[in-house]
């Protein structure tokens, strides 16, 4: 089971609005359960390379079902070394994401970048609130 493009699109307008709230430019992204791009945009004003962050964090935290900043102590371990490799580079294990969940089942993964980690992950709190 893994979240719907309408679900996406909710957490994702949450998100945006926490961000204009907060007066941050950030991009956010919202994976599948398996950490497959579902949807994401990028604000005006956020770097270019926020894009791509959000979305490692999102699928870090999909695939784990954990809070993406719980796996930053295991990023120099050598599982986690070869995973990173395996995937390219495409896992970002930073602060910033949170896993979906629909009861106790991960759906999918938000990831947010551009802010500071703490304001990054305080933004996919809110969004996922509006699942």
């Amino acid at each position: 089971m893994s979240i719907s493009l309408t679900e996406s699109e909710k957490v994702l307008e949450a998100a945006k609005a926490e961000a204009k709230r907060l007066g941050l430019a950030v991009s956010v992204a919202v994976v599948d359960s398996r950490g497959d791009f579902k949807a994401g945009f990028r604000m005006d004003g956020a770097g270019w390379f926020t894009a791509d962050v959000c979305r490692g964090k999102a699928f870090a935290s999909a695939n784990f079902g954990v809070p993406s900043g719980d796996l930053t102590d295991r990023a120099s371990m050598p599982v986690f070394q070869s995973l990173l490799a395996m995937q390219g580079g495409h896992i970002v294990l930073g602060q910033g994401a949170l896993p979906l969940t629909r009861g106790d089942q991960v759906i999918g993964g938000i990831g947010v970048s551009g802010a500071s980690a703490q304001e990054d992950e305080d933004i996919a709190k809110v969004a996922a609130g509006a699942l």
